[in-house]
């Protein structure tokens, strides 16, 4: 009878073991999960400030150029911005195809990557 009691003391502590280890193991799946995409955003942003600068002040030099070209430094940068107003409106218009489907098969992809 002890026998049998042991035996199933022995069972009953593996099964905790192979919990904990499970559980353990989805623990470092979601951080290793987590990283990566944390990793690649944060280095997709960085790419992006940078060249968001670069625009930027490629877009000064531009508005200064056009507005010298129409006499006024100030219609410059109305033509310019009215550009990005126009750009902005489509974006608007086509967020979900453009925007939201790529960023969200982005984050799918990433999270369900195997190693």
């Amino acid at each position: 009878m002890e026998n049998n009691a042991t035996t199933i003391e022995m069972l009953f502590e593996r099964a905790e073991n192979y919990t904990k280890t499970t559980v353990e193991l989805a623990r470092l799946n979601v951080v290793d999960k987590t990283a990566d995409v944390v990793s690649s955003l944060i280095s997709r942003i960085a790419v992006s400030i940078v060249f968001a600068m670069f625009a930027f002040l490629v877009n000064i030099g531009l508005s200064l150029w056009i507005g010298e070209l129409v006499g006024k430094i100030y219609y410059g940068f109305f033509i310019v911005s009215s550009f990005y107003l126009l750009i902005a409106i489509i974006l608007y218009i086509f967020k979900n195809e453009w925007i939201k489907m790529p960023i969200s098969n982005f984050m799918i992809v990433k999270m369900l990557k195997k190693n």
